[in-house]
């Protein structure tokens, strides 16, 4: 039996990093908020995304700087790993970060339990609770993607979950997917030991980067003694001999991988079912992605939707971008649109680590934009051969006509911070020949970056270092 309804100003549907970020957001300018989750408390990211993923990482990247220490003259003998002592310091950590999140939940009225919209302007929760608002923001988040290869759910297969909450590692594995989960927990298994076989759709890993970049990782990876077949059709999955066998097609030929587990990474969809969307007048893209504006908004404008269930990016810090966005709109009529230039800048954490921001060179070529690049080899890098982290380049991408930095992309050594040095520099507009005079420090990995920035200018006319000086661009662009 429903109570009376409770009124809110504004309504959060998920309380991950999109629902916290625009609760917060929302709460800073006086909005009366309340949370709405089914549970677990603490969201994708900190339950069974980032930080589990990147603390078993952490143990596999050792791992292998173990292996690797010979070349540095260091004769490491009997390397093992404690796969359940790693387990288990996962888990501590997961429920530290949880906790800290929850304290931060249990500020604002959180009614816990199925959320379902009964009209545009009430919302019912579990079995017995009716909210109503003028306005909500919806962050359910995203799910993994159903297996669709036949045979498999009775095949049986762990996806990115069940990985992270392995207690012991499979001898074998057959890794369905190349995208960034595929790569990084794929690597992870093959490091930990599992004799690793990835089946790969497109020509390479990760297939929306620049083909230079793909085929790079996809390399190092089979250097590693990762199997990785590309342009591979899934036929299906079958139990045989006690193996579990995946079904390809290579070349126009039926092949097979056969593993003692299959590890199932084909992605991860948004989250609407039960939402009973179409009753609050919210329209969905197909795939149940919601349909939202630059201002985070549905079909019904007062409404809006923010982080994985809209599709925009999968990425933590673009949920919690998009949530801010959503709540100043929300309660202020702020009439914010959200800009992805910058935002929309990512890392992968494979080894070595692939981070980009801005445009790369397919999509250049695509809007048909004019440019020039830059790129230099970590190999060709001194401090990189300091430290014999020699794989991968650096590239930058800038606009013909202005010089403007248009994007750039970092294969190698502590990429992921890397990157941030270009993503500053894209946010104040800055050109190829002002960047270059930005001082480095010597001998640091940040400095490869001044390489790529000197072919760019080279290539545009522009004055190298020790020319006439350059103003840097002091305006933040709108």
């Amino acid at each position: 039996m429903h109570r009376s309804p409770r009124r809110h100003d504004l309504v959060v549907v998920g309380a991950g990093s999109a629902g916290y970020a625009a609760a917060r957001t929302a709460r800073d300018v006086g909005c009366d908020v309340a949370l709405v989750d089914k549970g677990p408390l603490g969201g994708l990211c900190i339950l069974r995304g980032c930080m589990p993923s990147k603390a078993l990482l952490a143990s596999s990247d050792a791992l292998q700087d173990a292996r690797d220490a010979r070349a540095l003259g260091i004769a490491v003998e009997g390397i093992s790993a404690d796969m359940p002592f790693i387990a288990a310091r996962k888990r501590e950590l997961v429920r530290e970060f949880a906790e800290y999140r929850i304290d931060g939940i249990n500020d604002f009225p959180l009614y816990l339990g199925a959320a379902r919209f009964l009209s545009p302007t009430q919302l019912a929760v579990g079995e017995s609770e009716i909210l109503e608002a003028n306005t909500f923001i919806i962050a359910t988040g995203s799910v993994i993607h159903a297996g669709i290869v036949p045979g498999l759910a009775d095949v049986g297969y762990v996806d990115s979950d069940a990985v992270l909450e392995l207690e012991a590692i499979p001898k074998s594995v057959v890794v369905l997917g190349g995208g960034y989960t595929a790569c990084e927990l794929g690597q992870f298994l093959a490091r930990m030991g599992a004799r690793t076989t990835m089946l790969i759709r497109s020509g390479h890993c990760l297939t929306e980067t620049d083909d230079d970049v793909g085929n790079a990782l996809t390399e190092y990876f089979r250097e590693e003694g990762i199997d990785v077949v590309t342009h591979a059709t899934l036929v299906a999955a079958e139990r045989r001999h006690g193996k579990k066998i995946v079904r390809y097609l290579h070349g126009g030929v039926e092949r097979e991988a056969a593993a003692d587990e299959i590890f199932y990474a084909l992605g991860r969809v948004p989250d609407t079912h039960g939402l009973d969307l179409e009753k609050a007048g919210v329209g969905r893209e197909p795939g149940d992605a919601i349909t939202v504006d630059r201002r985070m908004r549905t079909s019904n404008p007062n409404i809006y939707a923010v982080g994985d269930v809209t599709a925009e990016y999968m990425l933590v810090h673009v949920a919690i971008y998009q949530g801010e966005v959503a709540a100043r709109n929300a309660c202020l009529d702020a009439g914010e649109d959200a800009d992805y230039r910058i935002v929309s800048a990512h890392t992968v954490f494979t080894d070595p680590q692939y981070a980009a921001v801005g445009s790369n060179e397919k999509e250049l070529r695509k809007k048909g934009l004019a440019y020039v690049s830059g790129r230099y080899d970590f190999a060709e890098h001194g401090k990189a051969q300091c430290l014999g982290k020699t794989k991968g380049f650096v590239k930058m991408l800038a606009a013909r006509d202005s010089g403007r930095i248009l994007g750039a992309a970092v294969l190698g050594a502590q990429a992921s911070e890397l990157i941030h040095e270009v993503i500053v520099a894209m946010r104040f507009d800055a050109t190829v020949d002002q960047f270059m005079r930005i001082p480095h420090l010597h001998p640091t990995l940040a400095e490869i970056w001044t390489y790529p920035a000197e072919t760019c200018a080279a290539e545009l006319g522009r004055k190298l270092p020790g020319d006439e000086q350059v103003e840097m661009a002091t305006s933040v662009p709108t």
